[in-house]
């Protein structure tokens, strides 16, 4: 089971959960929210995706309304296997 790093003092609102719910797969070693930024467009609800590759994992970025954030996954699944976590994650929620 993996861990949530929790290090800022603001996240999109239902983030943290939703993490929590990530990190108890058995694949996922660290999962840890970054920078929060303003975006254009609006997302409904919380949505997250897979933006790029990084050393040990993928760079994610979680939007809602009209802000973004991203998140750092460490893990040694590929991409798809991880889109398909994601999906059944935002199917629950």
């Amino acid at each position: 089971m993996g861990r949530v790093v929790i290090t800022h003092s603001t996240y999109l609102e239902g983030l943290i959960p939703l993490l929590r719910s990530l990190a108890g797969d058995p694949q996922i070693n660290t999962v840890t929210p970054a920078v929060i930024s303003r975006v254009r467009g609006r997302c409904e609800g919380l949505r997250l995706r897979i933006s790029t590759r990084i050393t040990g994992g993928y760079k994610l970025m979680a939007r809602r309304g009209s802000s973004a954030q991203e998140v750092f996954v460490i893990t040694g699944l590929n991409r798809e296997a991880l889109a398909q976590r994601l999906q059944k994650l935002e199917a629950s929620a």
